[in-house]
């Protein structure tokens, strides 16, 4: 093809391997495309590996503005941050009011709500879409959550959905909802990796230190899970580094790496926002706070050489295997469970009318945390869009019901051994919190009140409440309790006409 100035439909600015695999699966559908980068080095591979494709890679950032097709369409594949409003304010004097731009990154969504109130200001057409899959799904097909100007995504609609991964025909691609919603699902679909990865974590832990299985006979179990009903992206990875050798040994790479997890963030960033929303994802809290802890590798050998090593899990092997199968799975489920609730939460907060069927029918295929079960949440929302949790489902319930008993025996027996599985117990309390009709948190209410008056509501009646649970206690008072001499005062009964429990204004 030519190189006029006006050659190329879409542009990339970032190549590293994502930007450039995106590059190339759009050049491979047909579509003529540029790129740029400062880096040389990376213009130079895009050149290398587009040979004979539509694609050109520019160094000069006017050139490879002016390369482009108006109304222009612009996607950013840097860090996350600072760069991207670096970027942007790089590319604005280059632009005209009515392009394209497209975060394509993992950007925390209150960042993308900010730029696009603020280019739109300026005329300019913007949105955030998350990405998953890895150099491989930008390079053959991802899953992509674009949210934001509705128009602008209609419009780059086609090469999308040519570009990712498809599942029973369907491309795993759809607008998601207004503002920043592209990467608030992209951000909760991280928070649900960290938790199943920590998961397949802690099973590697039990098989290798619990059962004391070698790393073949471990392989072996999460390649066996993987054919089975538990399959997923995470899992067939799982499997295959357990069958790669150190380059030029006898032995798994995985033995030769630090047990020190990296993290870039967006789990943590999953924790934070839904405890603002009072989304309760322990699984994926556990997770992120596993990676923190792991860090600490001096202070955990010391720990371990006072406090001595974990025992193996007691029973047969061979039903305990199986039982961990269900453990798996049920935690698995749970993960799910928690960061579909998180969603449902932030769409009625941020209004962004989330189709919870959706995002898991765009999950199937292409991104990270593909896996058998997303069929699952797929019917099940698809079924009932109102669907108020995952685990009201019947098809979901008969599957934990099933599940179950394993992840009991497993955590019950990981717990006697001492063997650390924070996200499989913090799956299974979430779970026995949620189906108890009455929690005992009735006592924390009653003891904020004691200590803060923060009031408390009574059972079938109206109004808030404050109760004056004792009398002033002396200043004489020692911090263990009352002085020997003084006799505690009755504390009243909740729901009486004491004089000491006030009905208050709610709005107090």
């Amino acid at each position: 093809m030519s190189d006029t100035p006006t050659d190329y439909a879409f542009g990339m600015i970032g190549l590293g391997t994502m930007g450039r695999n995106l590059l190339l699966n759009m050049a491979d559908h047909g579509f003529a495309v540029a790129g740029y980068d400062k880096n040389q080095k990376q213009v130079d591979l895009l050149g290398q590996e587009g040979q004979g494709k539509p694609v050109k890679g520019f160094t000069d950032a006017k050139a490879f503005v002016q390369s482009i097709k108006t109304p222009r369409a612009i996607m950013m594949l840097v860090p996350a941050g600072p760069i991207v409003d670096s970027v942007i304010a790089d590319m604005l004097p280059l632009l005209a009011p009515g392009d394209i731009l497209i975060d394509g990154g993992n950007s925390h969504f209150t960042d993308t709500e900010r730029r696009a109130k603020d280019l739109a200001s300026k005329g300019f057409h913007f949105f955030g879409m998350g990405v998953s899959g890895g150099e491989e799904g930008a390079r053959f097909g991802p899953s992509m959550m674009p949210g934001g100007d509705k128009d602008a995504y209609a419009t780059m609609q086609p090469v999308f959905e040519a570009i990712a991964a498809h599942v029973d025909g369907a491309p795993c691609v759809a607008y998601m909802g207004p503002g920043a919603a592209g990467h608030f699902v992209k951000m909760v679909h991280n928070g649900i990796e960290y938790g199943q990865m920590e998961l397949i974590a802690e099973t590697y832990g039990l098989l290798k230190n619990g059962l004391g299985l070698d790393n073949a006979a471990i392989g072996q179990v999460f390649t066996q899970w993987n054919e089975g009903r538990a399959q997923s992206f995470l899992l067939d990875i799982t499997k295959d580094i357990f069958a790669f050798d150190a380059p030029g040994t006898d032995h798994l790479l995985l033995d030769d790496i630090k047990d020190e997890a990296r993290a870039k963030g967006t789990g943590k960033w999953t924790s934070q926002v839904a405890m603002d929303l009072q989304a309760p994802i322990p699984t994926i809290d556990a997770a992120v706070s596993m990676r923190d802890l792991s860090k600490y590798k001096d202070l955990r050998v010391q720990l371990s050489q006072q406090y001595g090593a974990a025992g193996h899990l007691a029973g047969d092997k061979a039903e305990l295997l199986k039982q961990l199968e269900q453990a798996f799975y049920f935690s698995m489920i749970i993960s799910y469970a928690q960061g579909m609730h998180m969603l449902a939460k932030a769409s009625e907060e941020f209004k962004y009318d989330l189709q919870l069927a959706t995002i898991a029918k765009i999950w199937r295929g292409g991104c990270i945390i593909r896996s058998a079960f997303l069929n699952d949440i797929y019917n099940a929302f698809e079924k009932d869009n109102k669907l108020a949790h995952l685990l009201l489902d019947s098809k979901v319930q008969e599957l934990v019901q099933g599940a179950a008993p394993g992840v009991r025996a497993v955590v019950a027996a990981a717990t006697l051994a001492g063997q650390p599985v924070p996200a499989y117990t913090s799956a299974l309390g979430y779970f026995d919190a949620f189906r108890t009709a009455r929690l005992p948190s009735n006592l924390i209410q009653a003891q904020r009140d004691y200590f803060g008056a923060h009031t408390y509501e009574l059972i079938g009646k109206e109004g808030v409440f404050h109760t004056q649970w004792t009398g002033l206690r002396s200043k004489t008072e020692t911090p263990a309790g009352p002085a020997a001499n003084e006799k505690p005062a009755t504390p009243p009964v909740a729901g009486t006409k004491q004089s000491n429990q006030e009905p208050l204004n709610p709005q107090q």
